[in-house]
Formats: structure tokens, C-alpha cells, sequence
């Protein structure tokens, strides 16, 4: 039995463009995790903490929360990221 995923979002006008993201985590990173606001976010997050916890053991973790799901983060929050996080990891929860 296949199984066919539909993708609902329209055509884009403006071409992806290709960029490359990443840092070096080798020493003792801090990761952000920063959380939504939606319903399980935070308990993704844990699950996200763990799995890069096992896999950078030096690593040390930062959690943030936005204030909700609709709003953005406010300034404190990403001056906080920004000065205390070498990595950030957003999530979504539902």
C-alpha cells in the first residue's frame, strides 16, 4: 500500500536560495531550545534535549519560551539567545 502526502502549499514566486547554516559544536556548546508556545513544545523540546544530549555530551542547554503561539519573541528573549547560545533549536508542538 503506498501512501501519497499532498503538500498544500502554493507555488512561490521568489526562488529558494540555498544557504548554508552551521557551527561548530566541538568544546562545551550551549544549544538554545526554544519553545513556541503551542502544546507540547516544551515536552519536543525535552525529547530534542535528550537525543542531542546523547550525542554531544559536552553540550549544555538553555530553554527559552515565547510568550505565545502567535506572538513573536520579544527582544529580551533573543538578546538572551544571542548572547548565551553558540546554537539555537526552535520547535512547534500541537
Amino acid at each position: 500500500m503506498a501512501i501519497d502526502f499532498h503538500d498544500p502549499r502554493g507555488a512561490t514566486r521568489v526562488a529558494p536560495e540555498s544557504y548554508t547554516c552551521r557551527h561548530d559544536l566541538s568544546g562545551s556548546p550551549t544549544i538554545g531550545l526554544l519553545a513556541n508556545g503551542f502544546p507540547d513544545s516544551v515536552a519536543f523540546l525535552d525529547a530534542v534535549e535528550g537525543a542531542l544530549a546523547g550525542a554531544l555530551p559536552q553540550a549544555s542547554f538553555k530553554r527559552y519560551q515565547k510568550p505565545g503561539a502567535s506572538a513573536p519573541a520579544v527582544a529580551s528573549i533573543v538578546d538572551s539567545i544571542a548572547s548565551e547560545c553558540d546554537a539555537l533549536v526552535t520547535a512547534y508542538g500541537h
